[in-house]
């Protein structure tokens, strides 16, 4: 039977972080053929390591299809030439063949130069200057008419992630995710992590922010006073939520319940159903919440202490959402672009108790930033440490515990 084929390569750490391996398995269980014509293996951890593989199958389309699965591992067909680009035909349009990018480094192939992509992130489009001397990734929506797209999947190089140098969990990741796994050590790691990022971050390195993305379960659970404090003590730096952690955040300070419960007692209040209510309608009066900090309306829980250490904070609005406060983006692309322009120098991000938030996270940080998600529902967490090989840590276990923890390594004494 006729067969066609193509030479791909493969460059760096290629041995250590299994990517050889995850390709040549690909190729097999798409129905394809290899042979391995030249590798190299570099003969120390810094030292990367080559291979050049040829690959076969039965039908160009066949063959097209394993050239696209392997590609995000960082196959790149040896035969160089420029990436194809095209015009946008419309506001908000790509071109039919755009390239969807992975949230791997990408490099384009331009003028004979192969050229970083800047803002890596999943799930957009690839937008290459006028001059063909820079690229950055475009969501769909910022699209506009003449803008010129990359497409096809020619002059199109992903960089597969090596293994971080720091023995720590990030080092070694797994895609197991159980709530029977213990979890001191990992949360030991992530303190480890967020004690030198802000340790950086005083000494005025760039690069060093911590992100967090949370949901109104923190507030029920009881991590509220944990995660103010780290807040207060310098270990966050970005907060991503809604409308309602915001909202039981400041209930709990006004009227000591989230949701309508006692948070000392653990039982419903008579009228606690309207607490979150008047709440919100008592901040809207103020005009903001950092205006009702700053008059000392708020003096105490996770809103206070964002305005109070400057922390960076974006409020995203969904349909079910009561008032909102002043302060929430209800719509939800410039609430997706604002989240999207708080992270440059995001190097962690901890995603807990908020399937919307983490994946909607999850989907914006590059493969880069090591990101840990802690949920009660195993789902979550899954989702997010499917995402790549090495960056994301999934923990099952209820919000409250998880930062009680965390803070409680971090030196808090409560």
């Amino acid at each position: 039977m006729a067969q066609t084929q193509e030479t791909v390569v493969l460059h760096g750490h290629i041995i250590d972080s299994l990517i050889l391996a995850k390709v040549l398995d690909t190729i097999l269980m798409m129905g394809g053929t290899f042979d391995l014509t030249d590798v190299k293996i570099g003969a120390t951890r810094e030292e990367p390591s080559h291979a050049r593989i040829v690959v076969r199958a039965a039908s160009g389309r066949l063959l097209a299809e394993i050239l696209e699965a392997i590609q995000p591992h960082g196959a790149s067909v040896e035969r160089e030439s420029d990436c194809p680009l095209e015009p946008a035909p419309a506001d908000g349009l790509f071109p039919e063949n755009f390239y969807a990018t992975t949230h791997l480094p990408t490099q384009v192939r331009l003028q004979g130069r192969w050229i970083e992509v800047e803002a890596m992130e999943m799930d957009v489009g690839i937008r290459v200057d006028r001059g063909g001397t820079a690229a950055r990734t475009v969501p769909m929506g910022d699209v506009k008419r003449g803008d010129l797209i990359v497409t096809g999947r020619e002059g199109i190089r992903v960089l597969p992630l090596q293994r971080p140098k720091e023995r720590d969990v990030f080092s070694f990741m797994e895609a197991q995710v159980s709530s029977e796994r213990p979890h001191g050590h990992i949360i030991a790691d992530i303190a480890r992590r967020m004690r030198a990022l802000r340790d950086d971050r005083e000494a005025g390195r760039e690069g060093s922010k911590v992100l967090l993305a949370g949901g109104p379960a923190i507030i029920h659970a009881g991590g509220r006073e944990a995660l103010a404090w780290l807040i207060e003590s310098g270990f966050i730096h970005v907060l991503f939520c809604g409308n309602a952690l915001a909202a039981h955040d400041m209930e709990a300070h006004l009227f000591g319940t989230s949701l309508g419960f006692r948070l000392s007692a653990g039982r419903a209040v008579p009228h606690g159903h309207e607490h979150h209510l008047r709440t919100i309608n008592r901040i809207r009066a103020i005009g903001s919440i950092e205006k009702a900090v700053r008059t000392g309306v708020i003096t105490e829980g996770i809103m206070a202490a964002c305005v109070r250490r400057g922390v960076r904070v974006v409020l995203a609005g969904s349909i079910r959402d009561d008032g909102p406060l002043p302060d929430v983006i209800t719509d939800s692309m410039a609430a997706q672009a604002a989240m999207r322009a708080a992270l440059p120098g995001v190097s962690l991000a901890l995603l807990v108790a908020s399937t919307l938030h983490a994946v909607a996270t999850g989907n914006l940080l590059p493969a880069t930033v090591p990101t840990v998600c802690v949920d009660v529902n195993p789902a979550v967490p899954t989702k997010l440490a499917d995402r790549g090989s090495f960056q994301a840590v999934g923990l099952v276990m209820d919000a409250a515990s998880f930062l009680r923890e965390l803070a409680r390594e971090l030196g808090w004494k409560a």
